[in-house]
């Protein structure tokens, strides 16, 4: 995947993030932003491997928002990998 199809697919994730009445706040809490931040980076590429990050956390999320947006759910992790910083696998 390309990176700008990655960043094409991170910002249809967010768009379901920020509809996700439960999981909004948990992101914007552990991110330190305010929606009105979250408005103004949405195109930046670090505000979006941030979404992806925070959503692959949980394989329900993923599930979930794959579903709504009628993906597979290793899109999502296809995307993060080709944004910046995605060849770098962490285990922790």
């Amino acid at each position: 995947m390309q990176q700008e199809t990655a960043e094409t697919l991170a910002l249809k994730v967010l768009v379901w993030l920020v509809g996700n009445e439960e999981l909004l706040p948990v992101f914007l809490g552990s991110t330190g932003l305010g929606e009105q931040d979250l408005r103004a980076r949405a195109g930046e590429p670090e505000l979006l491997t941030a979404v992806l990050d925070f959503v692959t956390m949980n394989d329900e999320w993923v599930n979930d928002c794959a579903t709504t947006l009628g993906l597979d759910p290793y899109d999502l992790s296809r995307a993060r990998q080709a944004m910046p910083g995605g060849e770098q696998v962490h285990w922790t």
